[in-house]
């Protein structure tokens, strides 16, 4: 008997999956539903601030889902596999384009170009726009790592079981990362404005 739209939005996503491999279409529009806006915006971030890039994978990523839905592997969480696809699919990007590391050096001759006109966002602009050019820098994996916990707000654990390593290597990453970071932006640092007037 077919489920309402309603009641598929009450379903967990593994159950949606056993649906999906099924053929059912309403359940794969609700795991769309949940997950595009968090995808388009990991890919987004993954993929150069490119928008229609990232579209073009969101669309990719979901399209292969559609098409070979047993893929999905029943033992794991299905956010956790959807976000291991994700990651395996940017650093496909970055093997095939070189352009990672031209956007970083074009970024770091130009990091005061996008600065907001009205002079009210231009501090918040700015530090976007040096954290984006930072990022860039930056292994994949703690790339996908740092975005992963402080753009999708996603556990350790979780992080973990998409990469298959331990909590420890997620949250020594996440350490290194943050350390080369506050080194790399100081000039954001309040802390080391007070320093230098002493």
């Amino acid at each position: 008997m077919a489920l309402f739209s309603k009641e598929y939005g009450n379903l967990g996503d593994e159950r949606l999956m056993e649906l999906v491999v099924r053929g059912d279409e309403r359940a794969f529009g609700a795991l769309y539903d949940r997950y595009s806006r968090r995808l388009l915006s990991y890919f987004h971030r993954m993929l150069w601030n490119d928008r229609e890039k990232a579209q073009d994978y969101l669309q990719d990523l979901f399209a292969k889902l559609a098409q070979r839905p047993a893929s999905y592997d029943p033992s794991r969480p299905f956010q956790t596999w959807l976000f291991s696809v994700a990651n395996n699919m940017c650093k496909n990007a970055y093997r095939h384009e070189e352009v990672v590391r031209a956007a970083a050096r074009e970024l770091r001759h130009g990091v005061d170009r996008e600065e907001a006109r009205d002079g009210i966002d231009v501090d918040h602009e700015r530090f976007r726009g040096r954290l984006d050019q930072e990022l860039a820098r930056l292994d994949p994996d703690h790339k996908a790592t740092f975005v992963m916990r402080y753009h999708e707000d996603m556990a350790i654990k979780e992080i973990a079981a998409v990469f298959g390593c331990s909590e420890g290597t997620v949250k020594s990453r996440l350490f290194y990362t943050l350390k080369k970071l506050a080194e790399r932006m100081k000039e954001f640092d309040p802390n080391a404005l007070h320093h230098g007037k002493a």
